[in-house]
């Protein structure tokens, strides 16, 4: 009776380990889609400008592309967010 009772705790602390696991996997996946919506843009310019500068062609206007959005990304990190400004965005 003693070894079911020790296999039973054994099972339930490894569910709760997978439970964490998928949490944390969750939060992790939640940031990495927050920064990329965020910095998505300037990403897919620079990728673009790697590629074709690559290829050997001229990749000045995906460079610059790049250039603007990563700046307009920084004006926008650069505003105070909060409750309080919450949908005068359109305003």
């Amino acid at each position: 009776m003693k070894n079911h009772r020790s296999f039973r705790a054994r099972r339930h602390q490894s569910g709760q380990g997978m439970t964490e696991y998928i949490i944390v996997v969750a939060l992790v996946a939640v940031a990495a889609i927050g920064v990329y919506s965020f910095l998505g843009q300037t990403l897919r310019s620079q990728t673009a400008g790697i590629a074709l500068e690559l290829s050997g062609q001229n990749a000045d206007a995906a460079i610059s592309e790049a250039r603007s959005s990563a700046q307009s990304a920084q004006s926008a990190a650069s505003q105070r967010k909060g409750l309080d400004s919450y949908g005068t965005a359109g305003r």
